[in-house]
C-alpha cells in the first residue's frame, strides 16, 4: 500500500475515534446527572458504581422535592423557574427590539464614526462586568429597583445589547444590498425595507441572537446574587440552584435534579430553533 493510503486509513480511523471521545466527553456527564437524579439517595451510596438505572429503581420524588414550594418542605424551583423565565424572556426581547434597528443602522447607514461606533460596542462587552458590579447596586438601591426583576432585567439589556448589535450586524452586512435596492425603487422607505425585507432574510441570525441573549439571562449568577440574594421568592433559577449546592441537608440527588430543570429549557428551545438557525433565507431573494 501507497503511504497515501496508509495515511487517509489512520486519519479516517483517528477521526472516528476523536468524534466518539467528545461524544463520551460531552454526553456521559449530562447522562450521569439525570441518572442521578431518578434514584433515591439510598440506591446511589448503597451502588455508588453503577451507570444505569433499575428501572424498579427510578423514581421522580426528587424532581417533587426541587419543584415543591418551600412552604410545603421542598426547594421551591417552581418559583425560581418561573422568575428566571420572565427575566430571560423579557430580557430576550428588549434587547432585540433595540438591537435589530441599531446593527441595521451600523450596517446600512452612512454617517460620521460609524467604524469606531461598531468597535465601541465590542469594546464595552469585552470589561469585566464586576466593574460595574458596585455602581449598579449603589445606583439601584437609591432608585429603589435593586432588589427586583425589573432591575436584573435592566442589567441583562445594558449587558446583551452591545453583542447583539455586533452580532447582528456582521448577519446583515452579508445581505446583498441590491434587494433593499430594489425595494426603495418601487418606493419602499427604509423602515418599511427592514420590517419587510430584512428582518425575513436575516430571521436565522435573530434568532440565534435572541437564544444567545436568552441563554446568558437564564443562567447568569453574579448580578441575582448581588440584587436577589435578600428575597428568595425573588431568586432565579441560577440562585437557587447554588443554594441547593452549598446546602448540607440537601442530597446530591436532588441537587441534580436542580441542574437538570436549569439545563433542560435551553436544550428544549435550541432544538425548537434548530430549523431556523440553519435554513438560509436568502436563497432566490435577489432580483434577477
Amino acid at each position: 500500500m501507497s503511504r497515501t493510503v496508509i495515511q487517509k486509513r489512520i486519519f479516517g480511523t483517528l477521526r472516528w475515534v476523536i468524534i466518539a471521545v467528545l461524544i463520551i466527553a460531552t454526553v456521559f456527564p449530562f447522562y450521569h446527572m439525570i441518572q442521578l437524579s431518578l434514584v433515591p439517595i439510598e440506591q446511589v451510596l448503597l451502588h455508588p458504581e453503577r451507570l444505569w438505572i433499575p428501572i424498579q429503581n427510578i423514581t421522580l420524588q426528587t424532581y417533587a422535592d426541587v419543584l415543591t414550594p418551600q412552604d410545603d418542605g421542598g426547594q421551591g424551583f417552581a418559583q425560581f423557574m418561573l422568575n428566571s423565565a420572565i427575566v430571560a424572556t423579557a430580557t430576550a426581547a428588549v434587547t432585540l427590539v433595540v438591537a435589530i434597528p441599531g446593527s441595521y443602522a451600523v450596517s446600512r447607514l452612512k454617517f460620521f464614526g460609524r467604524r469606531q461606533i461598531s468597535a465601541l460596542f465590542l469594546a464595552v462587552y469585552l470589561f469585566p462586568v464586576i466593574i460595574i458590579a458596585i455602581p449598579l447596586f449603589v445606583g439601584f438601591s437609591a432608585l429603589g429597583i435593586r432588589e427586583s426583576l425589573a432591575g436584573l432585567v435592566i442589567v441583562y439589556i445594558a449587558q446583551t445589547i452591545p453583542v447583539s448589535i455586533h452580532m447582528l450586524r456582521s448577519y446583515l452586512q452579508s445581505i446583498p444590498e441590491s434587494v433593499e435596492e430594489a425595494a426603495m425603487v418601487d418606493g419602499a422607505d427604509r423602515a418599511r425595507i427592514l420590517w419587510k425585507i430584512t428582518i425575513p432574510l436575516a430571521m436565522p441570525s435573530i434568532v440565534s441572537t435572541g437564544l444567545y441573549v436568552f441563554m446568558i439571562a437564564w443562567n447568569e449568577f453574579l448580578f441575582a446574587l448581588l440584587f436577589l440574594a435578600a428575597d428568595r421568592d425573588q431568586w432565579t433559577v441560577s440562585l437557587g440552584l447554588s443554594q441547593l449546592a452549598n446546602g448540607i441537608e440537601v442530597s446530591k440527588t436532588v441537587l441534580m435534579a436542580g441542574s437538570v430543570l436549569l439545563t433542560i429549557p435551553i436544550i428544549v428551545l435550541y432544538g425548537l430553533a434548530e430549523r431556523s438557525l440553519t435554513e438560509g433565507l436568502t436563497n432566490g431573494a435577489d432580483k434577477g
